[in-house]
């Protein structure tokens, strides 16, 4: 198997790293350009309305001669970096630039070209063969304006005295990206590397081995996760126990019959049993007969709910106490032939509740049939109903052997009975309470078990009330 994931996720962080620091790095320049820019801008633009206040319009008013103001601007010039230029309202530059000697003209020179701005950046008309920041003010004698003074700078001088602080931006963004790079990785190749325990063992879990017990116990999704690798490895575990009680059982609750049958009939057909008994064997033969019938029926009907498998109910709204009433009357060959009274303590004329009829019948049949086969001679059992927060309560008490104390949570297992020197029913299958069980859980209701040895049992599961007089 090849171990890529790990590369993956270090490579995916690299590049995400790469790619983040490319488009941080860019947006940075291209920040720190406009603001080098707009500070350059508003700089050369005070330089500007200065010349056009102290020399340019002097200039103007002839008191200063040109060759003064040619010194003014050189030394300006020198100061700002820059190409100073007077030019007039028809864009003839009348200092600053010639050409063969005479005055230089810009072409298609408009002064609301700048629009609301005093700056623009490009070659200015075509006047450079680079990038340049232009920057004018206009020159005002006698409230008219008689030309601008224009500043020149290049975009690359400008950019180079940004370029320090840029550098600077740069190598901490790098040391920033750096370590938090180092801290991403540590973290997802410990991640990994707890994703990489977990793999270990869930081969080991594919080839039968559920001994190791993954041990991550943090409180986050891997965490959760290992929980329940672990909950699932012990249902594993003991699934192979299960299966082997499960043959064990069964084989028995089969064999056993199937061998007594067998060798009754054997004694009947070559005449061991004479003919003046076997009317008695063969009565054993129907009575085991039926008794595997009834197995048969009980895995098929536990079968329809299984393990972790969803039930499909059949509700409505009926009587309980109506359902009691009926399943009740089919016990009195029963409770006739131990003595026993089967008292029914029902609330109200009638109690409408909402589940599956049929099912419910075949919980009040088991639980009846249950405390019958354990009560002694002579001895009471209570059926009783109660209404409490919108739940009808339905109990089956009986004062037989009871359950013992180890026993009572492994009642609800298919098979499982108690101990075989206290009451053993050859007619019990062991799943009749499993199947109760997985019919009260179907309708996401409780059941629970009260039990004293020696003194009694007593069984109750909710049901949903249906009030019918709203």
């Amino acid at each position: 198997m090849k171990r890529t994931l790990g590369y993956k996720l270090i490579g995916g962080v690299i590049l995400y790293g790469v790619l983040g620091f490319l488009l941080v790095a860019s947006l940075v320049e291209w920040t720190f350009q406009k603001k080098a820019q707009s500070t350059e801008a508003t700089k050369l633009y005070k330089e500007a309305l200065a010349i056009t206040s102290n020399y340019a319009a002097d200039y103007y008013r002839n008191r200063l001669t040109q060759k003064e103001l040619e010194v003014q601007m050189s030394v300006l010039s020198s100061y700002t970096e820059g190409e100073i230029w007077i030019v007039d309202r028809k864009g003839i530059v009348l200092m600053g630039r010639e050409e063969n000697g005479e005055p230089y003209e810009i072409s298609d020179f408009r002064i609301s070209d700048f629009g609301t701005k005093y700056y623009c950046s490009g070659t200015f008309y075509g006047c450079f063969d680079e990038q340049m920041l232009t920057v004018f003010a206009p020159i005002t004698v006698d409230y008219q304006v008689r030309g601008y003074v224009i500043i020149h700078k290049s975009m690359d001088r400008i950019y180079k005295d940004a370029d320090h602080f840029l550098n600077m931006s740069y190598m901490a963004l790098l040391s920033l990206l750096i370590f938090s790079l180092a801290f991403l990785i540590m973290y997802l190749w410990h991640t990994y590397f707890r994703i990489w325990r977990m793999n270990r063992i869930a081969r080991r879990y594919m080839e039968g081995n559920y001994t190791d017990v993954m041990d991550d116990r943090s409180e986050d999704e891997l965490g959760f996760l290992s929980a329940s690798f672990n909950y699932m490895a012990n249902e594993l575990n003991t699934l192979e126990e299960d299966q082997r009680k499960f043959v064990s059982n069964i084989s028995h609750d089969f064999r056993s019959p199937l061998t007594s049958m067998k060798g009754y009939i054997e004694a009947i057909l070559d005449g061991t049993i004479p003919v003046e008994m076997q009317d008695k064997y063969l009565n054993i033969i129907l009575t085991e007969t039926e008794r595997l019938t009834k197995l048969t029926s009980g895995l098929i009907e536990l079968n329809k709910y299984g393990g972790h498998g969803k039930t499909i109910l059949d509700k409505t709204d009926f009587d309980i106490n109506e359902v009691i009433g009926q399943t009740a009357a089919t016990f009195e060959g029963a409770c006739s032939a131990k003595n026993i009274v089967l008292e029914l303590i029902l609330t109200g004329d009638e109690l409408l509740v909402h589940a599956d009829k049929s099912k419910i019948q075949q919980i009040i049949y088991n639980l009846t049939d249950n405390a019958i086969k354990f009560s002694h001679q002579g001895s009471s059992i209570y059926i009783e109903t109660t209404i409490k927060n919108e739940k009808v309560f339905v109990s089956v008490k009986d004062s037989g052997i009871g359950i013992p104390k180890e026993s009572i949570g492994k009642i609800w297992e298919r098979f499982y009975k108690t101990d075989l020197s206290r009451g053993k029913d050859k007619k019990g299958t062991g799943i009749g309470l499993a199947i109760v069980k997985e019919i009260v859980q179907a309708h996401g209701e409780n059941i629970n078990v009260i039990s004293t040895e020696g003194v009694g049992t007593e069984f109750i599961f909710t049901l949903p009330f249906v009030d019918d007089t709203e």
